[in-house]
């Protein structure tokens, strides 16, 4: 590794008492313990991560962190979605109140998105909340669903039904993991990239639009720009409002109220959530043609970035009924008031309320596959 590898950059999630670091690098992962010493977390890791990251970068992890005093213990839940449950927090918090006898313990969550969300939750749970520190492992986790304290499972009905807002002490990026993601993890994280493009900076959709192909081939110096940029606006965001009651947060969903119908009305299977969010945010441009929001041209260009991507154009393998019976369950549609995040421009997006069901229905039939 060169010195140029090892430049880390620092964007602080600023919370007054809950304020943290996101510390992003290339090859920085054995680096992690000597990271912590300063923290107070406590001496013993609790590893919770899925067999693909443990296999990869399992023994990096674990190196690093008992180089610099820590004991390690991981425990490893399948890959996949379905992972995301009240079970198995349950089943894990089981396991970790057994191991949990004189120690002084804190949670790594070592994975992706699902993997973050879980071990986020479990840390917020137990004991009623213990220490805990995201090392995401996929560009989604990165620029996304590492940042912000929003931990959760989901239910059979909706995605992250139970959860709380509890906020990491780090987030630890090492851009070098992400050369062993597949392509289809690749462009996953990308859409969550274009989300931000569009809610908050039309330059960085410029940069995106520009750099698709190196980015697809994982050129380093634009995926650490991706991660840099993503991370700094989401830390902005949840700064201004960490736990979404000022209606500055709720910017961050745009695509997901559809996306997030979809991926449950598809089972948590067919579609990565990434894929998911690329649906909902075709949706979300049509609503916003429909309410004269956004110009045609506007909302064809965010389009043409999702597909040059690869991301999904046609929602497959699921019917309007179950996107709309899902939909119900979003925690933005509660009582009779519905409301979804519209793209007023490339850069710019507001909360509309009270859209007319028959108008939701229509926009999310364009992108169902014709049979």
């Amino acid at each position: 590794m060169n010195s140029k590898e090892t430049i880390v950059r620092t964007v602080e999630v600023d919370l007054k008492e809950n304020t943290y670091p996101i510390m992003i690098g290339h090859g920085t992962l054995p680096s992690l313990g000597q990271n912590l010493e300063d923290l107070g977390l406590g001496q013993d890791a609790v590893v919770i991560t899925n067999p693909v990251v443990n296999r990869l970068h399992g023994k990096a992890l674990a190196a690093g962190l008992k180089k610099a005093g820590f004991s390690v213990q991981a425990f490893i839940v399948p890959d996949g979605e379905k992972s995301k449950s009240v079970r198995t927090a349950f089943d894990l918090f089981q396991k970790i109140a057994r191991y949990d006898v004189r120690k002084k313990i804190f949670i790594v969550a070592f994975g992706g998105g699902v993997i973050g969300d879980l071990a986020g939750y479990v840390a917020a749970a137990y004991k009623r909340g213990i220490p805990y520190i995201q090392v995401p492992t996929t560009l989604l986790a990165q620029i996304d669903s590492a940042i912000g304290g929003k931990v959760a499972v989901d239910l059979p009905v909706g995605k992250n039904l139970v959860g709380a807002f509890y906020q990491p002490k780090l987030v630890f990026s090492d851009t070098a993991v992400l050369q062993t993601l597949t392509r289809r993890q690749i462009r996953n994280g990308l859409a969550e990239a274009v989300k931000y493009g569009v809610i908050c900076d039309e330059q960085f959709f410029h940069f995106l639009e520009a750099n698709v192909d190196n980015l697809l081939a994982l050129d380093v110096p634009a995926m650490t720009e991706v991660v840099l940029a993503c991370s700094r606006i989401k830390a902005s965001v949840v700064s201004a409002d960490e736990k979404e009651t000022k209606g500055i947060r709720t910017i961050l969903n745009f695509g997901h109220t559809a996306g997030h119908a979809v991926e449950a009305a598809a089972g948590f299977s067919r579609y990565h959530h990434g894929e998911a969010v690329a649906l909902g945010m075709r949706v979300a441009l049509e609503l916003s043609c429909r309410m004269n929001l956004l110009p045609p041209p506007s909302a064809r260009r965010v389009e043409d970035l999702l597909t040059a991507v690869g991301l999904p154009e046609r929602i497959r393998g699921v019917t309007l009924p179950r996107i709309m019976k899902h939909m119900a369950h979003d925690k933005k549609f509660s009582g009779k008031t519905k409301k979804f995040v519209l793209a007023a421009k490339i850069g710019s997006v507001k909360v509309v309320e009270g859209l007319p069901e028959a108008v939701i229905r229509s926009a999310v039939r364009k992108y169902l596959r014709q049979s």
